[in-house]
């Protein structure tokens, strides 16, 4: 029985990003069909404007996820800042399971925090803003009744300004909040985090109170390369890909 638990996040797929595609879906027949599961916490897509969206390489992606589920791996998926608006239908046609924003699960006998790390950014008050209010039922019963055509370009003029706005940031307010993060793995007692979105892949090693505790960051995935977090009964092993 395979044992490893694998992790990635950031991929941010999408038409533009062809060799990235090519590499995960490499890494789903190979990789990930050997592994007990397989988590993405966040932004698998650079922009998912709704579930009937046949833009590719969505329907690749969909299918390649489906023969990895139907193959006997658990896929599960938590949303990122870029992706947020996926939804049942996006479930049903993969077999993925969707999670929310803060999850806790038993890595081999250690109660883990996952999560996708946006929330963790708590200096970025405007993002945070935006964030809460585009989480809402309502604002997103609005942008999903519009047409798909309207949605794809409003997605890109989106993507182009929230570019020029990330320069305009310091690095250190789109980074995670230190106390934040205590006062998360507090709530959820847990001593360890696993999460993505900062794109600065690192392991982190601190103090909750006397107790040791660990934050995992997941590395984005770019043109040249990727990775992928494999734990089993061993410990951890980051991988390329």
């Amino acid at each position: 029985m395979h044992q490893d638990i694998l992790f990635i996040s950031d991929l941010h797929l999408g038409l533009e990003k062809p060799d990235i595609t090519r590499r995960f879906l490499h890494f789903l027949k190979t990789r990930a069909n050997t592994a007990d599961s397989l988590y993405i916490l966040g932004d698998l897509f650079d922009a998912w404007i709704g579930d009937d969206d046949p833009t590719p390489p969505n329907n690749q992606i969909r299918k390649h996820l489906r023969e990895l589920v139907q193959s006997g791996v658990p896929v599960f998926l938590q949303p990122g800042n870029r992706d947020f608006l996926l939804g049942q239908k996006f479930c049903k046609d993969t077999g993925v399971v969707l999670l929310d924003d803060y999850v806790v699960i038993d890595l081999f006998g250690t109660p883990t925090l996952l999560t996708h790390g946006d929330l963790l950014c708590t200096d970025d008050l405007a993002y945070q803003e935006f964030r809460e209010k585009s989480h809402t039922d309502a604002w997103k019963s609005n942008v999903l009744s519009k047409p798909l055509l309207l949605r794809l370009l409003v997605a890109r003029w989106y993507r182009i300004r929230s570019y020029f706005h990330k320069r305009k940031k310091s690095t250190d307010i789109m980074d995670v909040n230190p106390l934040t993060v205590i006062e998360k793995m507090s709530e959820y007692n847990c001593e360890r985090l696993i999460h993505g979105h900062t794109h600065r892949p690192a392991i982190h090693d601190f103090s909750i109170g006397n107790i040791s505790a660990q934050r995992y960051v997941l590395a984005a995935w770019d043109n040249s390369s990727g990775s992928v977090l494999s734990w089993n009964n061993s410990g951890y092993l980051i991988e390329s890909i």
